[in-house]
């Protein structure tokens, strides 16, 4: 992941877990924030950590959501009321899971900027993975994809479920690098 766009506490925050590499799982872990970063986000200052960022508190809760803190990731979605924070309010609630109220946060954030760069990188995902189930239509279907989730996560280490972590972890960078990066 290109963080070049990051703050030096985002970047140091995140080389505490593959610099933002790491896929997240289809289902809300139990906390897998490291102790030092548990810290370093309790004690961050959104507007001090991404200064000038379309959503530095969007950003925050994208954070939250990439080290496993799934209340925080919630609270910190749920306090914003904007496509952003409805759009991290859906990953949230999808990786419950809990697929209608997902679908719900993601009819209130809409359209968004990153679908055509996520369709993008979900085709290629798809092309890697023949047979994983995953049918992409000429736009992205974010509701579509709640469903494959859904049902990827019955197959654990099916390509579907490969397929789904690795959308979704591009789904989290993409959305992650438009709330933080300047506009």
């Amino acid at each position: 992941m290109d963080l070049a766009w990051c703050s030096p506490q985002v970047a140091q925050l995140l080389a505490l877990a593959d610099h933002g590499e790491r896929p997240i799982g289809l289902l809300s872990p139990r906390c897998v924030t490291p102790p030092q970063a548990a810290g370093l986000l309790a004690a961050a200052d959104p507007a001090k950590w991404l200064p000038g960022a379309r959503s530095p508190h969007g950003a925050m809760a994208g954070l939250w959501l990439y080290f496993g803190s799934y209340d925080d990731a919630h609270r910190a979605a749920q306090e914003l009321d904007t496509p952003e924070g409805s759009y991290w309010h859906a990953i949230a609630h999808r990786l419950e899971p809990d697929a209608g109220n997902s679908n719900y946060w993601l009819q209130r954030a809409g359209p968004h900027p990153v679908h055509g760069p996520l369709l993008a990188e979900a085709r290629s995902i798809v092309r890697a993975r023949p047979g994983c189930g995953l049918e992409l239509g000429a736009q992205w279907d974010p509701e579509r994809f709640t469903a494959f989730c859904e049902h990827a996560r019955s197959s654990p280490g099916s390509a579907a479920e490969q397929a789904a972590s690795l959308i979704q972890h591009a789904e989290w960078r993409l959305v992650f690098a438009w709330c933080g990066m300047r506009p």
